[in-house]
């Protein structure tokens, strides 16, 4: 038997589409990237394409919030902080986005893959 292929950006923490208990391993990693408090939804345990979108969603306000803290965060702490904190800010700033910006594309994989989407191995 071949091991289902998975896309790049396809997250570690997620077994492939089709292997066995693939899609728990996606609703444990979806539920992860939400608040806390979503777990307590009965509708995003039973319907993995529903936490998909709320995943997507947050991850989404979470990489308009980091654009958005790093457009600012010079202005806003220039006068609070010394300009090697500012520095070390924006680069933290820089760093998250780029991480975020990978979960949003993984996200977007793991909830194809929940809509049906099967990926084919490219040599």
């Amino acid at each position: 038997m071949s091991t289902p292929a998975v896309p790049p950006g396809w997250p570690g923490e997620v077994r492939p589409p089709g292997a066995p208990d693939w899609e728990a391993t996606a609703v444990a990693w979806l539920l992860d990237l939400c608040p806390p408090d979503h777990r307590r939804y009965d509708v995003l345990r039973k319907h993995p394409v529903v936490l998909a979108r709320f995943a997507a969603h947050h991850v989404a306000g979470a990489v308009r919030a980091t654009r958005e803290g790093l457009a600012t965060c010079r202005t806003e702490l220039r006068d609070a902080v010394p300009p090697e904190a500012v520095a070390a800010a924006v680069q933290a700033w820089e760093r998250e986005g780029a991480r975020l910006v990978g979960v949003e594309r993984a996200v977007g994989l793991v909830e194809q893959a929940l809509r049906g989407r099967r990926f084919v191995a490219r040599l």
